[in-house]
């Protein structure tokens, strides 16, 4: 039996196929790298931490709980999938700074856009968007009105005129 040497292919058929072997590894680099950076950005416009703010459970127990104190309510109106909501959720509300001076001074609120026993107080205050935060006096007449997602300072600035 004879042994044959392996066929050696000419110089620039095997550059060919090493530049092609490259530029392959170079795109499957691309697409790992694009998929990974995707699936971390899903993540961190889904990702909401706990929080310790003292919510109420309704818009009808804050409201008792806001004349007795004489305190005014912060409704937050958010939903599910509100991206903005979620973010909002992650650097304003989570925070302890603001969970902290919330809990202090004010009777704070969590109304969601799909929950149907939120629907009467979405209309009382003509919510059409989330997010939306309401500041309103004990007996539920608005003092501010923001609309949109707010930063931790601009936040903390409002609650400080209150």
């Amino acid at each position: 039996m004879k042994i044959s040497e392996p066929e050696l292919k000419p110089s620039a058929e095997r550059e060919s196929t090493n530049g092609r072997s490259i530029t392959r590894l170079l795109w499957r680099g691309f697409w790992l790298a694009f998929l990974a950076g995707s699936l971390a950005y899903a993540w961190l416009c889904f990702y909401v931490p706990s929080n310790s703010v003292s919510w109420a459970p309704s818009y009808t127990d804050a409201r008792t709980l806001a004349v007795q104190s004489g305190k005014p309510m912060v409704l937050f109106f958010t939903s599910t999938w509100c991206v903005p909501c979620r973010v909002m959720k992650r650097t304003v509300w989570a925070d302890e700074e603001v969970a902290s001076e919330v809990n202090k001074r004010c009777i704070p609120l969590m109304l969601y856009a799909d929950d149907p026993g939120a629907a009467e107080v979405f209309n009382r205050y003509q919510v059409g968007a989330t997010p939306t935060t309401i500041i309103t006096d004990p007996q539920g007449n608005v003092i501010h009105w923001i609309h949109g997602k707010m930063e931790k300072e601009d936040f903390i600035k409002l609650l400080e005129i209150l």
